[in-house]
């Protein structure tokens, strides 16, 4: 249940960025910011972990500020392995880095879900 609400938190935040931001980050369609989700979400559960490992004294230094380095390589890696999916530059892939951890902390905080009958 996990895995399916971060791709779709990942793939809302990667349609508000493109509205927001229609110059520096290139998304083609729906289809694409889908894949580009998915993909992300993977490389997330997968590489995110080997890559905190062997970056722990620069996180440790920085107090964890260098994860967002971190997000926006693996936003970059999904670009690379994602047609129609692109950035301009390595900062836009930064700045959309920062605004997925935000919604990541609004959106996947939620430890437990509660359903009460009424």
């Amino acid at each position: 249940m996990r895995f399916i609400m971060q791709t779709a938190v990942n793939m809302a935040v990667f349609l508000a960025c493109a509205l927001i931001f229609p110059n520096g980050f290139i998304l083609e369609n729906m289809t694409v910011a889908a894949v580009a989700a998915l993909v992300l979400t993977i490389l997330n559960r997968l590489l995110k972990p080997v890559l905190k490992v062997l970056a722990l004294p620069l996180l440790i230094v920085s107090l964890g500020t260098f994860s967002l380095i971190i997000n926006a390589a693996l936003l970059e890696l999904t670009a690379y392995f994602v047609p129609g999916f692109a950035f301009e530059s390595f900062w836009w892939a930064f700045l959309v880095a920062v605004l997925m951890t935000v919604a990541n902390l609004v959106f996947m905080n939620q430890t437990r879900i509660e359903m009460r009958r009424q």
